[in-house]
């Protein structure tokens, strides 16, 4: 029997009234994986990259951060913009234009001789990055559909194999070679996935709405059910960014050994893409807000588990953890096309992602000021509270929904 999100290899969208289509589905989602894959490993693999900027152009902390900012800033402000381009160009056009751009971006990074040079490579590579994320997960959604949850779970966990993928090899390659060859080696890899995706990833047809799914979106997916989505999705992330602040400080009160801490936050992070897989099919198979309550209820309490058990059973609950603090997000993810119209997909997951990612940059600022005044404990027990601050939220989509 084959997975929930290949029931069928192609899909029926209409390209215009009486006009049908056949779109081949997995080949829509396994493109959109691969962009989702190389963009998200090309934003985090700035991480790898800081330590040796900050040798070799002598940078502070702060110029550090701006760096890192610039990338993600211009990758968030122009979502919407990539969107509109989109409804020009298509989205086979821009999405492969997109990952053409932030693979350029990163060749003139391993050519700039100067700060301001750098700055200006990273704009690029992160408007070219802008591209992926509205596009990829509008084709997939646009594919299939009603059935579209269970896809964009595998999609949105694409994401966090690339993130684990290219820092680690930019980090390989940097040891074997210059990292400004090393920059270029990883370009490469982005011009080839720009190619590919120019040359097979289908034409998905715009198409327009049936009347019956009119008349559902009319009833269901109102601005307000959308704007309910959006605030748990941003306070979602402002959760998982949080807690991510403060837990190795948590754990180093607690007696943690530096080789030992590497080990937790992997943990976390393996059970933060299991639960981004495995959430995504319970969503669209138990309802939104049961997997909704389920996970921010999981979470504050493995928050609050973690904060006064000792640090053997500590550890030991920190994949459960990482599986609760991302579960939710493909949840929404899978959501965010049954709050909106078809026509409108892609202006509503950028208007989404642009949310979240503004509130990853923001929210570890914000509880850090926090942990200033109240303490590492205090802080973390405060991401806690965000996180049942959710719970009435996601109550009040329930109306919004087709299913609960």
């Amino acid at each position: 029997m084959r997975p929930f999100y290949f029931s069928s290899p192609t899909a029926g969208v209409a390209n215009g009234p009486g006009q049908p289509t056949s779109v081949p589905r997995t080949r829509v989602l396994w493109l959109s994986c691969m962009a989702h894959a190389l963009h998200d490993g090309y934003t985090d693999m700035i991480y790898a990259l800081l330590p040796v900027w900050q040798a070799d152009f002598g940078l502070n902390y702060g110029a550090l951060a701006i760096l890192r900012g610039i990338y993600a800033g211009t990758m968030a402000t122009l979502q919407l913009p990539a969107g509109r381009l989109a409804r020009a160009w298509g989205t086979r056009s821009t999405l492969a234009f997109g990952t053409l751009l932030a693979a350029l971006g990163y060749a003139l990074a391993g050519m700039s001789g100067t700060l301001l040079g750098l700055c200006v490579a990273l704009a690029i590579s992160g408007s070219g990055s802008s591209t992926q994320h509205p596009l990829a997960s509008g084709a997939v959604s646009r594919v299939y559909g009603r059935n579209a949850r269970g896809p964009l779970s595998v999609y949105n966990f694409s994401g966090d194999l690339g993130k684990s993928v290219l820092p680690a090899a930019i980090s390989l390659l940097i040891t074997i070679m210059p990292w400004r060859h090393a920059l270029w080696a990883v370009s490469t890899v982005g011009v080839l996935a720009a190619a590919v995706i120019a040359l097979f990833l289908p034409s998905v047809p715009r198409g327009e709405p049936s009347i019956e799914e009119t008349s559902r979106q009319n009833s269901n997916g109102s601005r307000s059910g959308f704007s309910l989505l959006f605030t748990i999705g941003v306070l979602d992330t402002a959760v998982r960014m949080g807690l991510l602040t403060f837990l190795p400080f948590l754990l180093k009160t607690k007696g943690i050994s530096q080789p030992m801490m590497g080990t937790a936050l992997a943990l976390v992070f393996i059970g933060g893409a299991a639960g981004k897989f495995v959430c995504g099919w319970l969503g669209a198979r138990v309802g939104v807000t049961g997997t909704v309550l389920a996970t921010e209820g999981g979470t504050a309490a493995l928050i609050l588990a973690v904060i006064w058990l000792p640090l053997t059973p500590a550890v030991i609950l920190l994949p459960l953890l990482g599986v609760m603090l991302n579960g939710t997000s493909s949840v929404l993810y899978g959501t965010v096309p049954e709050l909106t119209s078809v026509e409108r997909t892609e202006r509503a997951f950028a208007l989404f992602y642009t949310g979240t990612i503004a509130s990853g940059a923001l929210a570890p600022v914000a509880y850090g000021f926090l942990g200033d005044r109240i303490g590492v404990h205090g802080a973390t027990i405060a991401t806690a509270a965000t996180a049942l601050a959710v719970l009435p939220l996601a109550l009040a989509l329930r109306s919004h929904l087709r299913t609960t």
